[in-house]
């Protein structure tokens, strides 16, 4: 598990309204947190993983480990179902999920409502986050496949280069719709 602002050694807490001491989930939130995810959008795993990043900010990234159980969880509890297509798992909602989280509708939006909040305190868009560790993983396995060629250095190069002179030119104030 990446652990950016917050971890489990409580490197950030709440007291009561923002995130508690040591955890980013109380006991339980992260099973409904889920499930609305897949009732918003059938999803595989990772994009579930990469959804709540994302909503949180870029600051946490739930592990596989944590992840996958919850889904095995889920569908045992008859909330979502999986299909299997191009080697991936989908999961999509049940009817016995949607009526959970009719009944609890009102915690579920207060989940959602403070990791928005969390996500909206945080300096760069989700997006830009995401991009950022998309770039230095794509770095790092390139790398560690293997030498590279001077050839394949100055393109690698460039295309970081490029990147950057393209940042460089966003303008400051320009508004992108509706990111954050």
């Amino acid at each position: 598990m990446r652990h950016h602002r917050w971890n489990h050694e409580g490197a950030r807490g709440r007291n009561g309204r923002g995130w508690r001491r040591g955890r980013v989930f109380d006991h339980g939130e992260l099973r409904p947190v889920i499930l609305k995810l897949i009732a918003d959008k059938p999803r595989h795993g990772y994009d579930v993983i990469k959804a709540i990043e994302e909503r949180l900010g870029g600051a946490y990234s739930p592990s596989p480990g944590v992840i996958y159980p919850t889904l095995a969880m889920l569908e045992e509890m008859g909330h979502i179902v999986q299909t299997v297509g191009e080697g991936k798992k989908l999961y999509t909602v049940t009817a016995a999920g949607t009526g959970w989280l009719d009944e609890n509708r009102a915690a579920v939006e207060a989940i959602f409502a403070r990791m928005d909040a969390a996500g909206a305190a945080l300096g760069p868009a989700p997006p830009i986050m995401r991009a950022m560790e998309n770039l230095r993983l794509a770095l790092r396995l390139r790398l560690e496949q293997g030498p590279v060629s001077p050839d394949q250095v100055r393109a690698i190069a460039a295309a970081i280069d490029g990147a950057a002179t393209a940042v460089e030119s966003v303008a400051p104030g320009a508004s992108r719709g509706g990111e954050r």
